[in-house]
């Protein structure tokens, strides 16, 4: 079984985070948690209000196999929580850690996109973060995996479900089929 932990924080960017944990729990069996800086009730972006089933400070890495950063708009500011090396670690123990909209800026400001093909909402987004990968940055709207870890902007959670689900090796038809179903209002755009 995958066991998935996403971090969401306050005001966080509620769309980003459902496919991956709905379609990982319902279809595939994950088992998903949810933390927060000190284990607090959240409120999304959308007013959903999340008791979550830890604290970030309690995340226990051998227990994790998908370590999910989602976005929102703390991770631009001094007060977002110090979880850099949480994420260092993490990529270190070959944990798929994934980020999402301005998640990705975690990713950045812990190092570990500084030699990976990797994307966000913008490049300068990324660049404010002062991080050393801006060569690797894909300038693209979906998701992007490489090396275990995957990278999206906030209006790609489809995408971002899929090359999580491709990174953890479970690429399969049912995938082919759950994509093609959360996509299908694209097509006719």
């Amino acid at each position: 079984m995958i066991r998935a932990v996403t971090i969401l924080t306050e005001n966080f960017s509620d769309w980003e985070p459902a496919l991956i944990n709905s379609t990982g729990r319902a279809y595939y069996g994950f088992d998903t948690r949810f933390a927060t800086p000190g284990g607090k009730q959240v409120t999304s972006s959308g007013g959903m209000m999340i008791v979550p089933n830890l604290a970030v400070e309690a995340i226990q890495l051998e227990d994790v196999d998908l370590l999910i950063v989602t976005g929102s708009p703390i991770w631009k500011t001094d007060k977002a929580p110090a979880i850099e090396a949480l994420v260092r670690e993490a990529h270190a123990m070959n944990i798929v850690v994934a980020g999402i909209c301005d998640g990705t800026r975690v990713l950045a400001q812990a190092g570990i996109l500084d030699h990976l093909q990797h994307t966000s909402n913008s490049a300068e987004n990324l660049k404010q973060s002062h991080y050393c990968g801006a060569d690797y940055y894909q300038d693209v709207p979906y998701a992007v995996a490489d090396q275990g870890v995957v990278t999206a902007p906030g209006s790609a959670p489809v995408s971002f479900m899929a090359q999580i689900l491709n990174t953890l090796g479970l690429e399969d038809e049912k995938l082919d089929a759950y994509v093609a179903m959360h996509a299908a209002e694209h097509i006719h755009c």
